[in-house]
């Protein structure tokens, strides 16, 4: 089934195209009608509109907006207005004297960044909260994770290499322990 398929032909009550019209119009306004587009009210109509049109749509193409002087301030003010919660610090044992604490959102970018490097599976969003610390002192992450997958893909199987990638880097990249991923299949790539 074809969606997008041209519609037919618009006809005039005289039995002319619309676009044929519109093919004509150049010589039209050169003088060069034919004796029924000079003498037929809805040819003569219909040119004229279709006249209008086109002088209408080249004044909107040769005219250039410019954005007002003031646009850049007024995103820059809006993005900074947008409330956003306060990143969430979670300390890391780097192994070093000091305290070392990595961001919620920072270790949310290494899950993310782990799950893209399956196949079949595109990380969306991303959400980790610390729940508290093992007996070692590791800091204990869980989160929710929005992922797209391939159409056809064993999601069992799938999701369960997802969760021990994400599980692993968040070890292995960051020093914490992702104890619990809840994942939500968001969307289904058809590729």
């Amino acid at each position: 089934m074809a969606l997008n398929q041209p519609e037919a032909d618009y006809e005039l009550p005289c039995g002319r195209s619309l676009d044929g019209l519109w093919e004509r119009l150049d010589a039209v306004e050169r003088g060069r009608a034919d004796e029924h587009e000079l003498t037929c009210p809805h040819c003569s109509t219909a040119l004229r509109g279709l006249g209008e049109l086109r002088a209408a749509t080249g004044t909107l193409r040769a005219e250039r907006p410019r954005p007002a002087r003031d646009l850049t301030a007024r995103i820059i003010a809006a993005v900074r207005a947008e409330p956003r919660a306060p990143r969430a610090m979670l300390p890391v044992d780097a192994g070093r004297p000091g305290r070392t604490e990595v961001s919620d959102r920072a270790v949310a970018a290494v899950v993310r960044f782990a799950v893209d490097a399956i196949d079949g599976v595109r990380a969306r969003r991303c959400v980790v909260r610390a729940t508290g610390a093992d007996e070692d002192g590791t800091t204990v992450v869980e989160g929710r994770l929005a992922v797209t997958v391939t159409y056809g893909a064993d999601l069992s199987r799938l999701l369960t290499v997802v969760r021990h990638r994400a599980a692993a880097a968040c070890t292995a990249r960051v020093g914490v322990r992702l104890a619990a991923l809840d994942i939500d299949v968001a969307d289904v790539d058809e590729r």
